[in-house]
């Protein structure tokens, strides 16, 4: 999950300037799976169900499913990135030839995928 305090300047402007011209913002379908997780975990302070309703009833998200063609590059970005959500994500973002939005370090130095920095 993206947290507001974790964003450089540039990731808030980039999406900041998504929503002022209401561009949908892409959310791969394993976001949601990490958050959940997180809630029942107590990781992540979060009333889920009132959040994965406001995501829905929000027209500038566009979840993006799980795929046999994002599977598929699941497997060729290989194993550069341990955690399958990671690498989901990943996949997601380039199958789509997205740029991810991430304070996630490992993600970043594995190049594997355009980072809004």
């Amino acid at each position: 999950m993206i947290e507001a305090r974790k964003l450089s300047r540039e990731q808030l402007r980039v999406l900041e300037g998504a929503v002022r011209r209401t561009e949908p913002l892409a959310l791969s379908a394993m976001s949601l799976i990490e958050i959940a997780v997180l809630t029942s975990d107590r990781k992540l302070k979060l009333p889920v169900e009132d959040f994965f309703d406001e995501l829905g009833a929000n027209a500038l998200f566009r979840l993006l499913p799980l795929t046999y063609e994002i599977a598929a590059e699941i497997a060729s970005v290989g194993s550069s990135l341990r955690d399958p959500a990671d690498r989901a994500i990943v996949a997601t973002a380039r199958v789509h030839r997205l740029r991810l939005v991430t304070s996630d370090q490992r993600i970043i130095d594995s190049k594997l995928v355009p980072v809004v920095e």
